[in-house]
């Protein structure tokens, strides 16, 4: 849980416990509540957000395979001839 092992979770809620007075547990419980809830929130969306990615990703390769196969199949024939470079003599200015 973010790096934080039970028993240190633990320590720091006690610690917490000790430091904030009876009077305000409640609205201490309120506010974590409230916490937890919009991480929640936030968690979900990421999912949801990587799901559609990954769907859209699924979706684009065959089309990225068929664009690749046609390129191969047009250019397969192809072959390119290197030039042979001519070194020119270089010309001293006076």
């Amino acid at each position: 849980m973010l790096g934080i092992s039970w028993t240190e979770f633990l320590v720091i809620m006690l610690v917490a416990i000790c430091v904030v007075p009876v009077k305000n547990w409640p609205d201490v419980a309120r506010f974590f509540g409230r916490v937890f809830k919009w991480i929640r929130r936030i968690v979900w969306r990421i999912s949801d957000v990587s799901e559609q990615i990954q769907q859209r990703i699924d979706l684009e390769k065959p089309i990225d395979d068929l664009i690749e196969n046609a390129t191969n199949d047009m250019f397969s024939d192809v072959t390119v001839k290197p030039k042979k470079f001519v070194k020119r003599k270089s010309v001293k200015k006076k």
